[in-house]
C-alpha cells in the first residue's frame, strides 16, 4: 500500500496553529507542547473543544515530559510521542489516525 504524507501548514506558536486550523481545516495536527504565545496543551484544549473530530498527536520539548503528555492525551490529543521522536512508530500514528 502506498503512502502520501502531505504537510500542508506550519504555525511557529499555538495561537497561529489555532488560527491556521479555523481558517482550513486538516486532517491531522502533529504538534509541539512547548510553544510561544499560547502552547499546545492551550491549544490542544481549544481545538478538542471547538472541533469535536480534531485529530491531534502531541510531543513535549523538555525534560519535564511525562506530565505533560499525560495532560496532552487528558485535553484531547489522540497520541503523543516522546522527543527524540522514533521516525518509524511517529509514521505508523500518522498513518493509523488519517485512517480511523
Amino acid at each position: 500500500m502506498a503512502t502520501t504524507l502531505v504537510i500542508d501548514d506550519e504555525a511557529s506558536n499555538g495561537r497561529l496553529g489555532l488560527e491556521l486550523y479555523r481558517e482550513r481545516s486538516a486532517d491531522l495536527i502533529i504538534t509541539d507542547i512547548v510553544m510561544p504565545e499560547m502552547d499546545g496543551l492551550e491549544m490542544i484544549l481549544e481545538l478538542t473543544r471547538n472541533f469535536l473530530n480534531v485529530k491531534v498527536i502531541a510531543m513535549p520539548g523538555g525534560l519535564e515530559s511525562e506530565g505533560r503528555l499525560n495532560a496532552a492525551k487528558l485535553l484531547g490529543a489522540r497520541q503523543t510521542f516522546q522527543k527524540p521522536v522514533d521516525m518509524d512508530k511517529l509514521l505508523s500514528a500518522v498513518r493509523y489516525e488519517l485512517a480511523h
